[in-house]
């Protein structure tokens, strides 16, 4: 099932929003810098930014404490196609709990949810998408969720590579975080994607650690169970989404550092590229291009899924790095 929707749209239903680490294990065990990158302008420029940067009597030299590098997550650092992973593990859970609610069986969205039905639930519109989210993110404690999030990522399945979603991650990308967290780098994912479902399975899966992860939100609230002990229950309030704009004005209030170094796949992360840009000193803005239908998807200004469009745009305008997957991948997923 295929519904066509807007990011904004999700992000919009967002309410608050185990693998082994055998991903990132297998990019530490290069011996090679960015092994998986063919020769070309997009890795020699990561190359010479990194040398540039960390050479002590350099003149772009940055202090350790200030190589600050962010990367969205979805389509940037895994797959992002057909829909949204966030999205899927919405659908999936809908049909987890759609036993002890029956009524669904006739009430929209939920009906199109349950017969596969893209086009019903695409009818459904925002208002749909509101709901099915509202459902399966929020009203239980943030315990609950994480466990609901993993208990997905070991199980779910793609449509297409019938891999777990956590194994469709980009091996190249592998390979640049731990190259930037070699060279002393602290390394971020800025997501318009849930932080909550998020968090659980991003330190096995990248190395990056939960206060390293910034992403879209809803209210949380504190509570006391009948058995004595505080929650954290998820409300169904939007708190912020870091989208768009909201990317900038997320790195500001989590990490409190311009980045120096930030990469992004779609119009999505063009406030956050910007922002990077703006700042004094050597800087690295990098996209990722979808171009290779054959091992991954190949989309750009038309997709519904990760529209690439004005920030193309600006990347050559600026001579920001564009990185071409079919031809600068010699792989795309860990094997």
């Amino acid at each position: 099932m295929r519904p066509v929707m807007d990011r904004r749209t999700v992000l919009a239903g967002m309410l608050a929003a185990g693998l082994p680490a055998s991903s990132i294990l297998s990019a530490r065990a290069q011996t090679t810098p960015l092994s998986s990158w063919h020769d070309g302008p997009a890795k020699t420029s990561i190359m010479d930014f990194v040398a540039r940067v960390t050479a002590p009597n350099g003149r772009d030299f940055v202090m350790a404490d200030e190589r600050v590098a962010v990367f969205d997550n979805d389509g940037t650092l895994w797959c992002e196609q057909p829909i949204y992973s966030q999205f899927a593990f919405a659908l999936d859970q809908v049909k987890l709990l759609a036993p002890a609610h029956p009524q669904w069986q006739t009430q929209e969205p939920f009906k199109s949810v349950l017969s596969n039905d893209a086009a019903g639930l695409a009818r459904t519109g925002e208002q749909g998408i509101f709901e099915i989210m509202t459902v399966t993110h929020a009203g239980m404690t943030t315990d609950e969720f994480d466990r609901s999030v993993l208990n997905w990522t070991s199980t779910a399945r793609h449509p297409r590579y019938h891999r777990a979603y956590t194994e469709l991650v980009f091996q190249p990308m592998l390979e640049l975080l731990e190259f930037l967290r070699q060279n002393d780098f602290k390394v971020f994912v800025v997501s318009g994607g849930g932080i909550d479902f998020m968090r659980p399975w991003m330190e096995a899966v990248y190395g990056i650690p939960p206060e390293r992860v910034v992403g879209s939100s809803g209210m949380t609230k504190y509570a006391m169970g009948a058995d004595g002990k505080p929650s954290l229950v998820k409300d169904a309030k939007i708190d912020f989404v870091d989208d768009g704009p909201g990317k900038p004005v997320g790195i500001h209030k989590f990490i409190g550092r311009r980045p120096i170094f930030a990469f992004g796949n779609s119009d999505g992360d063009l406030q956050m590229l910007q922002w990077t840009a703006a700042g004094s000193g050597a800087r690295f803005m990098g996209i990722v291009h979808h171009t290779d239908a054959d091992r991954e998807y190949a989309y750009d200004r038309k997709s519904s899924v990760g529209k690439l469009d004005k920030a193309w745009d600006e990347a050559v305008k600026e001579r920001w790095i564009v990185v071409d997957m079919k031809q600068d991948w010699k792989v795309i997923f860990p094997s």
